[in-house]
C-alpha cells in the first residue's frame, strides 16, 4: 500500500468520514432512504475488505464514489423508477377519492437533511445540495438511464470534472459530455423540476410567517386559514395511496371529510429533502396523547404553499427522523 500500515480503527474513522456524503449520492441515485443506507453500507464494506487493493493512485474519496456507483448501478438493474403519485397517475377528484396502497418500492422516499447533506463552509454548495434532494428533483432524477443519472449527479451536483467522470466510469469524457447532454434535455422537459418548490436557504421571514400561519391553521383545523395559504392549484400526495389532489378545494375538502381524524393533530418542525417538513402526530383515542400519522414535507413557491406531501409509513419514517413513536398530552390540554 502506498501510505503505510493504516489500524483498523484508523480505517474505520477514515471511511466513516465519508458516510454522509454518500447516503446523499446513494439517495439521489436510488430514490430510497433505506436502500441507500444499504447501499453505502455495503460500499464501506466492500472498501474495507479490500483496502489492501487499493494503491493510493486517487483519493479515498474518488475511490469510494467508484464502488457506491458500482453498488448503486447493481441495485437498478431491475429498471425500478421510484416515483411520486403525480407521476403515475392523473389527479383524483375529491368525490372519486379513493386511498388504494401501493407496494413501497413504488414510492420516491423522504430523508431527513442531517443524514444526506454534509456542511460545506460554502454557501453556494450548500443550497445547490439542497436543491438536490428537494422531492421534484429527486423525482426527475428517477426518469435518467443509471449511467445518466450518476454522470448528472457526478457533474451538476458534485461538480466533479468530466475527465474524473470518465474515469469512475470507465469510459469516455466525450461518452460522459453526451450523456450529460442527454440528461440536462430530459430534465427540462420535466418543466424546471429544479424550480419547483422554491425555497430560500435559509427560510427567509416572509417563508418562516408562512409556516407559522400553516401550522396555526392545521393544529387549528382551520379550513379557511389554509385555505389562504395555498396555492389554487396546489398538490397534495399521501404514499403509500397513489391518490393524489389538486386544488385547495379537494384538499380541504379531503381533510374534513377522509382526513377528518387528523384534527386537533400537533406538528413538530423536521428538516427533510432540503424542505420545510413536519412530524405530524394525531390524537390517540387508546392511549391519550398523539400518535404519529405522517412526515410532511411542503414544498413553497411564489409566497403560498405549492406542495403538501404526506409520508404515511410512520414505523419507518418516524425513527428514520429520530422521533419518538408517542406524544403526550401537554398539561393545559388534560385540565
Amino acid at each position: 500500500m502506498s501510505d503505510g500500515t493504516v489500524t483498523t480503527a484508523d480505517l474505520d474513522v477514515r471511511l466513516e468520514k465519508h458516510r454522509v456524503e454518500l447516503t446523499g449520492y446513494c439517495y439521489r441515485m436510488l430514490g430510497s432512504s433505506f436502500e441507500a443506507e444499504d447501499a453505502v453500507q455495503d460500499t464501506l464494506v466492500r472498501a474495507w475488505r479490500s483496502y489492501d487493493k487499493f494503491e493510493g493512485r486517487s483519493s479515498m474519496r474518488s475511490w469510494l464514489y467508484r464502488i457506491a456507483t458500482n453498488v448503486c448501478l447493481d441495485m437498478l438493474t431491475a429498471s425500478n423508477k421510484r416515483a411520486r403519485p403525480m407521476d403515475l397517475t392523473d389527479s383524483t377528484p375529491l368525490a372519486q377519492a379513493a386511498l388504494t396502497p401501493r407496494p413501497d418500492n413504488t414510492w420516491l422516499e423522504p430523508m431527513p437533511d442531517n443524514r444526506v447533506l454534509p456542511t460545506p463552509s460554502d454557501p453556494a454548495e450548500a443550497a445547490v445540495a439542497k436543491e438536490s434532494v428537494r422531492l421534484a428533483f429527486m423525482a426527475a432524477l428517477q426518469q435518467l438511464p443509471p449511467k445518466q443519472r450518476a454522470v448528472l449527479i457526478l457533474r451538476e451536483v458534485l461538480a466533479w470534472k468530466a475527465s474524473e467522470v470518465a474515469e469512475l466510469l470507465d469510459t469516455t469524457v466525450a461518452s460522459v459530455n453526451s450523456a450529460l447532454q442527454r440528461a440536462r434535455a430530459t430534465l427540462a422537459e420535466r418543466d424546471g423540476a429544479a424550480e419547483e418548490g422554491a425555497v430560500s436557504d435559509p427560510l427567509d421571514e416572509e417563508q418562516q410567517k408562512l409556516l407559522e400561519r400553516y401550522v396555526a391553521a392545521f393544529e387549528g383545523y382551520d379550513m379557511t386559514a389554509l385555505t389562504a395559504l395555498l396555492h389554487e392549484d396546489a398538490v397534495m400526495t399521501m404514499p403509500p395511496f397513489d391518490l393524489w389532489l389538486s386544488g385547495h378545494e379537494d384538499i380541504t375538502g379531503f381533510m374534513t371529510t377522509l382526513g377528518a381524524p387528523c384534527a386537533n393533530s400537533r406538528l413538530v418542525p423536521v428538516e427533510v429533502n432540503g424542505l420545510p417538513g413536519f412530524a405530524q402526530y394525531k390524537p390517540d383515542p387508546d392511549e391519550g396523547g398523539y400518535m404519529p400519522w405522517a412526515v410532511q414535507v411542503l414544498e413553497i413557491s411564489g409566497g403560498r404553499i405549492a406542495g403538501f406531501h404526506c409520508f404515511l409509513d410512520t414505523k419507518r419514517w418516524f425513527p428514520l427522523f429520530g422521533l419518538p413513536l408517542h406524544l403526550e398530552a401537554e398539561a393545559d390540554e388534560t385540565e
